[in-house]
């Protein structure tokens, strides 16, 4: 059996360090918004390269969260990818504001500058890029155009810490960062959790009290606020996985070259494209075929797990159906919806693997 992330194999590398961990929060005696917290947000800013972290409870509160700090609501537009999970769109409309979705570059999988320009309205408040499957977006040329038109953007990077455009970190390339450490994540912790990376002070602020029920003082409440807190634990085990974040890193980028050389000439098979400028961490290796289900079938004939990165885009979840977006009118990411494939990744995948998965999809392809 190859699984499509072996999770296992996390704590087994980890185990003294995780157990010293969980030991050292249970003796404490303090297990909301303490020390753990206070740490792991300090280090993992100085890792994404930014002033500040915020902890928050999960990924999808972070991106909500951002957007509430900066009173986006009611009556304003933010764009969003076409293609991305559904999380993306969710926290827009947890504020009430409207998702206006922009297609892919033709290569894929992120959202396109040059479409963004051409969705911005007088309702505009912010754009949200993801940086999808590890792979981060055209970062300099969505800065450009929202300092142009005034605009927020906070990136979600759920599936890329640590990957860098032109040399900087996902999650301090825009005003704000929002990042998921759900079990899968190339940072993951062991329930979940969230956070928000900015330079702001004030977002920073406006973040601490809403997650917070709107308190900065016990009992005193200056709004009104949610409960989002990364816990004492799941900090204290995330301060162990961030200090092999990079080395853990890197072994995906082994994986993933392995399967580029491997997988190179098949040509009804289209492999990740990644641009010079973009250092990815792959969070997933997806590549694209009109034969996705002869694939999947092999695969799991061969006990080899695979999954689909997403195959049905948020327009044409039943979520989403007031917006009237029937079928047709995102063809770019319906196209992949239809097409795509992550193989088995991550960084205890033996090369070995890599070679047994691929030459069940050259043996399936060349049928």
């Amino acid at each position: 059996m190859i699984p499509f992330l072996d999770m296992k194999s996390v704590y087994t590398e980890l185990k003294p360090e995780l157990d010293a961990a969980y030991a050292r929060v249970m003796e404490s005696g303090w297990f909301v918004l303490g020390k753990e917290v206070e740490a792991f947000e300090s280090e993992y800013a100085a890792f994404c390269g930014t002033k500040h972290c915020v902890g928050l409870g999960n990924g999808l509160e972070a991106l909500e969260f951002a957007l509430r700090a900066w009173d986006i609501g009611a009556g304003d537009e933010v764009i969003v990818p076409s293609n991305t999970y559904i999380a993306t769109w969710l926290a827009v409309t947890a504020v009430g504001a409207r998702v206006v979705p922009v297609e892919p570059t033709p290569g894929g999988p992120n959202i396109d500058p040059d479409r963004i320009a051409a969705a911005l309205t007088p309702r505009t408040r912010a754009i949200m890029p993801v940086h999808l499957y590890g792979q981060p977006a055209d970062m300099d040329a969505i800065m450009a155009l929202a300092a142009k038109h005034g605009l927020k953007v906070v990136e979600d990077v759920a599936q890329a810490q640590g990957a860098r455009v032109r040399g900087r970190r996902t999650g301090s390339l825009g005003n704000a960062g929002a990042h998921s450490f759900f079990p899968s994540k190339n940072i993951g912790a062991f329930g979940d959790g969230g956070a928000v990376t900015t330079d702001d002070p004030k977002l920073v602020e406006r973040l601490r009290v809403l997650r917070n029920y709107g308190s900065r003082v016990k009992y005193v409440n200056l709004e009104k606020g949610l409960n989002s807190r990364l816990d004492e634990l799941q900090a204290a085990f995330l301060r162990v996985r961030l200090a092999k974040l990079d080395e853990w890193n890197d072994r995906r980028r082994t994986v993933a070259a392995r399967y580029d050389d491997r997988l190179a000439d098949i040509r009804s098979l289209a492999l990740p494209n990644v641009p010079q400028w973009a250092d990815p961490v792959w969070h997933l290796y997806v590549v694209r075929t009109n034969r996705r289900a002869d694939v999947i079938k092999a695969l799991e004939t061969a006990g080899i797990g695979s999954l689909i990165h997403y195959p049905i885009p948020p327009h044409l979840q039943e979520a989403y159906a007031e917006l009237g977006q029937g079928k047709g009118t995102y063809p770019l990411a319906e196209k992949l919806a239809e097409t795509v494939l992550s193989l088995p990744m991550g960084p205890h995948m033996p090369l070995e693997s890599v070679d047994e998965v691929c030459a069940v999809i050259r043996q399936t392809l060349a049928a």
